[in-house]
């Protein structure tokens, strides 16, 4: 199956350092919403990037294709709160894993 990494625009180059009560409040759900992709095996690892350009949320997926990453981060929480955020969305044709077993799509 094929990897997708799943970059999460926030809505301001200052977030989150400035996020609201209500932004944080969304965040836990997000952050629970992609755990719970952990679990299931769908995402390989997710995680803040404090980017010198403005933090980002990186999510990496295996899934058939790019029509189910799609519709993964429009389930996505903070997506469906229409609070900003949206997705970026780029195929990775191969990815190196640390125990070494390198994938094809």
């Amino acid at each position: 199956m094929p990897y997708f990494l799943c970059r999460l625009v926030s809505p301001r180059p200052s977030f989150p350092h400035d996020m609201t009560a209500a932004e944080a409040a969304l965040m836990q759900e997000h952050a629970s919403y992609w755990m719970g992709l952990v679990q299931d095996g769908t995402a390989v690892a997710f995680g803040p990037v404090f980017d010198a350009k403005g933090a980002w949320g990186l999510g990496l997926v295996e899934v058939h294709g790019e029509s189910e990453a799609k519709a993964l981060t429009a389930a996505d929480p903070v997506v469906r709160a229409n609070a900003g955020f949206g997705y970026e969305i780029s195929p990775m044709p191969q990815l190196v894993l640390r125990q070494g077993l390198a994938r094809q799509s």
